[in-house]
């Protein structure tokens, strides 16, 4: 007698777009090459209602989105339809548009889906910096409030932050930069405190395996760049990861954002 056995896997990528109106196209021919699940999305530049929704449910993809005027903003399309959208219960502390979440299945577990769009912080010695520490303080406690309902939490997007030397060309260069302080990388250390993984490091301990350059100075050629979007998965999902990974590929596109997407896959 033959038995038939069904894998089934969810495939899930963060990308932070830089305007997402400019850059359907490539969004479009990722989609579909990498056969993309699910996609969070940061700083799409856009209100909630000209995010252009038609052109990505003519794709099968339902969208959910947290929008704000020509800057910040975030997103999250998705092949299945998708509920318990929230996009209030982190409180911003300068009420910016960096945070939504949902609910779905992995493995048949729960799981809380978090996508955010963490502030730059520089310069450090101004007003901008102390938003994004306050940011990270209000996170890391709505984090550790939602750890205790549910130890199934995936954090995506565009952190803003260096974890480790490993993860930047030039380290000396970014001591007193916002991405790069002591105090940040202690912020970010308190999530993964939580019981949390930086899931890429789990498959990848190589150098230079950045998600950003910039586009000036010949950062992509000289391959100048930084590792500051991350995925990070709770202690109890990290069995159902099966791979992840940076596809570096797409910053090589004509006209592209400054940030290449990284995927996950469980």
């Amino acid at each position: 007698m033959w038995m038939r056995y069904f894998i089934f896997t969810v495939i899930i990528s963060s990308w932070n777009i830089n305007s997402v109106r400019i850059r359907t196209d490539h969004i479009k021919n990722y989609l579909k090459k990498e056969k993309i699940d699910i996609l969070f999305l940061q700083e799409i530049k856009c209100q909630t209602d000209q995010f252009p929704e038609e052109f990505f449910k003519n794709l099968g993809y339902n969208c959910y989105v947290n929008g704000q005027k020509s800057y910040n903003g975030v997103a999250i399309i998705s092949k299945k339809k998708l509920d318990k959208i929230d996009i209030k219960n982190f409180k911003d502390p300068n009420n910016q548009s960096r945070f939504i979440s949902t609910n779905v299945l992995i493995n048949n577990k729960s799981t809380q889906l978090i996508c955010i769009y963490l502030p730059n912080g520089n310069p450090v010695d101004t007003e901008k910096y102390s938003y994004k520490l306050e940011w990270l303080k209000n996170f890391i406690k709505y984090i550790e409030k939602l750890y205790k309902k549910n130890k199934n939490i995936i954090i995506g997007g565009d952190f803003n932050v260096i974890p480790e030397e490993i993860d930047v060309k030039n380290p000396e260069d970014w001591v007193d930069d916002a991405l790069y302080t002591l105090e940040i990388r202690k912020e970010f250390r308190r999530i993964l405190n939580i019981g949390f993984k930086d899931a890429f490091r789990l498959f990848s301990n190589e150098s230079e395996q950045f998600t950003f350059w910039d586009y000036q100075q010949g950062s992509w050629n000289r391959n100048k760049g930084l590792r500051i979007d991350h995925f990070l998965v709770s202690q109890k999902l990290v069995e159902d990861i099966k791979n992840i990974k940076i596809d570096k590929y797409v910053r090589g596109k004509i006209k592209p954002s400054d940030h290449a997407p990284i995927q996950i896959t469980f």
